[in-house]
């Protein structure tokens, strides 16, 4: 008899089943909780007593999970049952609670992963956990055990991507099954301990209309932005860490046609592309011998040998900078990516930066000329003080004067001050100017009347 049919007979032994306003209780693991020592006891027992064919049932990521905390619910329960000194009625509720996270979640921040509000978690030390709610950094009570509880957490994270993380490799990029990225980094490159952080998968994808409603964009920019997609030009979403880069690049991507081909290449996959067509690429870390690595550059050239018509790359950081640009020059338009920068003339000279370490020896006006001709429009976006996301620039690469790039604004934010609760407010602007590519769009069959591009007065945004 297996372990699951012994306790189906447990039924009088069963807990009162877990309610929402257990489950989404932050996890509290002080080191003076008086029911530590009783969770670690119901935490071995059920990794000791659990057969082969209840471990499938329990880490089947497609079983139902309140079957799942059903079991782990009455395991527990039988061990506390044994205890000299009964365990009250509401403390079980919570022991369980954080029994089933530890065992079918990622501990102390899996109610942190369940809830919506949060888009960032950040776990800097065992007795430190930070989250960002609405752009803002927001200490949590949460805490793990120690150290070595972290690292249980990072392992569970990385072994199912035939990842690792030791000494020898004390950093790590990797994803949760929903898709949410994580990036990991341990002693002794980490002083206060292993650290993690995970940039939370959004449930339902955001539109550009939820970007709009937001006030991260005006309608006229979402029509803009949606002719340039449509119209096959190059595009380039700059911005810094916690922008909303990829959020773009996500929507960027929802206007692309359906009847095209598109690859993607990620360090660690979270684009979340709506089309049919899409063919998802993602790096490789070296394996323990230091060999087998697949690069961004390596996956960036394979894919101009899979006939696409879209290659839309998650981050340019290296030399993988030139074979994109080299896409864009031969036959390849239409192309996206992100870069860290803080302005458009900024992702301009990441963008040299980047070729030269490819390695080529070329001189930087070839360099320039390559960039000018492949790129044609940069989105900027940024993180305001108040927490809140806007496209600031809309810029394009209009070709070279002599040795320097030219950019032209085609939409700016202004900001023109704050409201009572310290919210950033401002305007978009369309600055008047025509763009040249109008004529690329239009040789696509793309127009766009010449309204969009006229000054006029805009809403005021607040957050």
């Amino acid at each position: 008899m297996s372990l699951l049919q012994r306790l189906e007979k447990q039924k009088q032994t069963e807990l009162p089943a877990l309610t929402n306003k257990d489950k989404n209780k932050p996890v509290i693991s002080f080191k003076g909780d008086p029911y530590q020592n009783l969770k670690s006891r119901i935490h071995k027992q059920i990794v000791d007593e659990i057969s082969s064919e209840d471990s499938q049932i329990l880490f089947d990521k497609d079983a139902d999970r309140k079957k799942l905390e059903d079991l782990v619910s009455r395991m527990a329960n039988t061990v506390m049952d044994e205890e000299p000194v009964p365990v009250p009625r509401t403390e079980r509720s919570r022991i369980i609670g954080e029994v089933v996270d530890e065992v079918l979640g990622y501990g102390p921040i899996e109610p942190l992963l369940q809830d919506d509000s949060v888009s960032e978690v950040m776990v800097n030390s065992p007795s430190q956990v930070y989250v960002e709610r609405k752009g803002k950094l927001v200490l949590t009570d949460v805490r793990f055990r120690n150290d070595a509880h972290v690292m249980h957490v990072i392992e569970k994270i990385v072994a199912p991507l035939g990842r690792r993380i030791d000494e020898s490799s004390p950093m790590v990029d990797a994803r949760l099954p929903d898709g949410s990225r994580v990036n990991a980094i341990i002693p002794p490159l980490a002083l206060k301990g292993p650290s993690v952080t995970i940039r939370k998968f959004a449930k339902n994808p955001l539109t550009v209309e939820n970007l709009i409603a937001f006030g991260t964009l005006t309608r006229e920019m979402a029509d803009f932005l949606k002719a340039c997609v449509e119209g096959k030009l190059n595009i380039v979403v700059s911005g810094g860490t916690g922008s909303g880069k990829t959020t773009t690049l996500n929507i960027l991507s929802s206007f692309i046609p359906d009847d095209e081909r598109i690859v993607t290449i990620e360090d660690a996959a979270e684009l979340q592309l709506r089309q049919d067509h899409v063919v998802t690429l993602e790096t490789r870390p070296p394996n323990i011998e230091g060999k087998g690595a697949i690069t961004m550059r390596d996956l960036v050239r394979n894919s101009l040998r899979m006939r696409p018509d879209r290659i839309v790359v998650g981050e340019v950081r290296s030399g993988e900078a030139l074979d994109m640009l080299q896409a864009m020059n031969t036959g390849h338009d239409g192309s996206l990516t992100t870069g860290h920068a803080n302005s458009p003339r900024d992702m301009l000279s990441r963008l040299e930066t980047m070729v030269l370490m490819a390695g080529m020896e070329l001189p930087v006006r070839a360099i320039r000329e390559q960039i000018a001709s492949a790129v044609d429009l940069i989105l900027q976006q940024s993180r305001l003080q108040d927490g809140s996301r806007r496209i600031t620039h809309l810029t394009e690469v209009q070709g070279m004067e002599g040795d320097v790039i030219v950019l032209q604004d085609i939409f700016v934010f202004e900001q023109t001050g704050k409201d009572e609760q310290n919210h950033i407010i401002g305007r978009f602007r369309p600055t008047g100017i025509r763009p040249k590519f109008l004529d690329k769009l239009a040789a696509n069959g793309i127009m766009l009347p010449n309204e969009v591009f006229w000054p006029s007065e805009q809403t005021i945004l607040g957050r």
